[in-house]
């Protein structure tokens, strides 16, 4: 499965952006889809995830309420907005199709850069 992430950008705080990943390869609606972020000298961390019809998910703590995942099995995308956008939001955002047995990523799309800043 081939993963291509666009739509990042530099935003001020408060403002929103949509992230979308579209993948190629593979049987998209078959996998669990995940966002990842990693900002600078940092580990990269779990944003959120998304079951294989869309009727689930799941978020990390410091974006619950703020990001909403969805995607389009018949476009084979799934997508990221992000509203209330702090600058510790800025980071390098990834898509990732996850292991149906670990949840874990399997394959990885290429990132995208936000930046929140004034």
């Amino acid at each position: 499965v081939q993963l291509q992430a666009s739509g990042g950008g530099l935003v001020q705080p408060g403002g929103s952006l949509r992230l979308s990943c579209a993948a190629s390869g593979g049987t998209f609606s078959s996998y669990r889809m995940g966002w990842f972020r990693q900002a600078p000298g940092k580990e990269r961390e779990f944003v959120g995830r998304i079951t294989r019809n869309g009727a689930s998910t799941y978020y990390a703590d410091s974006v619950k309420g703020r990001f909403t995942i969805s995607r389009d099995n018949a476009k084979n995308t799934v997508y990221l907005q992000m509203n209330s956008l702090k600058p510790e939001d800025t980071a390098v955002y990834y898509c990732a199709a996850l292991s149906p047995i670990t949840n874990l990523p399997s394959y990885w799309g290429q990132g995208t850069q936000v930046t929140v800043s004034s």
